[in-house]
């Protein structure tokens, strides 16, 4: 999974009882079947072109979408690929977090670090009222806003039990978010090499536009090794943003949920439970962790493979859950906020690089 849960409703995670774990399992075959395809098509991709044009993550979607278009999950499928969909995705979340350590990301200096949290904020905010001016409605902004200025993919799908979002949306803002992501690697070393970069500048700026991990390597290793490191770091900086941004929207969602006319006596207060949901508390838990070297080495290989797992699970699940059509039917406006939001996003980092006056 990028560095750096479904269809959409942000319920607690789904008791499963012995009885109940036996009612899981056609369901997570049918996402395995769907995965593992996703993973063999990635698998002949690097074979025959070199490296994976279209990550597993997306292939898993695709994959999963058009079976659905031709096949409707019966009854006894369904809570399987729910469970997929929500709690293994949320468990893949709490794992991310062993992704970052703070001294990882206080090692590019404060000055950087401060702006590359000042940019992924901004480009929040810009993405968001891009969406919104298309009409596009809240919670395919937020999803698109937080792909675009975190983690694409990732940072999607875990935003999305967090604001209730639907598996359309979902879907929706993952495909063209991919899409994309695959044309700013291919195009993003021209303009660097039209402005004239330094490999410094050029890694801050992959760094800072780029999507995936994976994808910010193969942007920046071409040029060198030094573009490879700064992209890397500042990258990982963008992820770590990812945890404090889930909290700061279960907080504006549960007040959101809490609208409407005053009710005749106080309400009571909002539980903590119910403004941070329990994988962010993880997500963080597990950061700290990293940060205080309470995970082994030989640990985090591991974590960050069973992540993956998890998480392609997952999306194979969204795919089974997706009606291509409800996708289809708002690809224009998607697709232009997707591009306006990229180039809004490319504009902040040059911005930030100059004013900064990197070598």
């Amino acid at each position: 999974m990028e560095s750096c849960a479904a269809p959409a409703q942000s319920a607690p995670m789904i008791p499963v009882r012995p009885s109940g774990v036996l009612s899981l399992i056609p369901g997570l075959i049918a996402c395995a079947a769907v995965a593992l395809a996703a993973v063999t098509l990635q698998a002949l991709e690097v074979r025959l072109f070199g490296r994976g044009w279209i990550d597993v993550i997306v292939l898993a979607i695709l994959i999963g979408a058009a079976i659905r278009t031709v096949w409707t999950p019966p009854a006894a499928v369904r809570p399987g690929i729910e469970f997929s969909a929500r709690t293994l995705l949320e468990i893949a979340v709490v794992l991310l977090g062993a992704s970052v350590s703070a001294a990882t990301v206080m090692a590019i200096g404060p000055g950087l670090l401060a702006g590359t949290a000042g940019v992924v904020l901004l480009a929040l905010a810009v993405s968001y009222g891009i969406g919104r001016l298309l009409r596009l409605p809240h919670r395919m902004a937020v999803l698109i806003a937080c792909g675009n200025a975190i983690c694409g993919n990732s940072a999607i799908a875990a935003v999305a039990p967090v604001i209730d979002a639907e598996a359309e949306d979902v879907s929706a803002a993952i495909a063209f978010t991919a899409v994309l992501g695959v044309a700013v690697v291919l195009l993003l070393p021209l303009l660097g090499a039209a402005l004239q970069m330094t490999d410094v500048r050029y890694g801050v700026l992959a760094g800072l536009t780029v999507y995936a991990v994976p994808q910010v390597l193969a942007a920046t290793l071409p040029v060198g090794a030094v573009a490879a490191q700064a992209g890397t770091l500042i990258k990982l900086v963008r992820v770590l943003m990812l945890g404090p941004v889930c909290l700061g929207l279960a907080v504006l969602t549960a007040f959101r949920r809490r609208e409407g006319p005053a009710p005749a006596t106080p309400a009571p207060g909002v539980a903590l439970h119910h403004l941070v949901p329990w994988f962010i508390i993880g997500f963080l838990l597990m950061m700290l962790a990293r940060s205080m070297n309470l995970i082994p080495a030989e640990v985090l290989p591991v974590l960050a493979r069973t992540a993956t797992v998890l998480t392609v699970l997952s999306m194979a699940a969204l795919g089974l859950s997706t009606d291509a059509r409800a996708v289809a039917r708002s690809g224009v406006r998607i697709a232009a906020v997707v591009v306006l939001s990229l180039l809004a996003l490319v504009g902040l980092a040059l911005a930030l690089i100059y004013l900064l006056a990197l070598a």
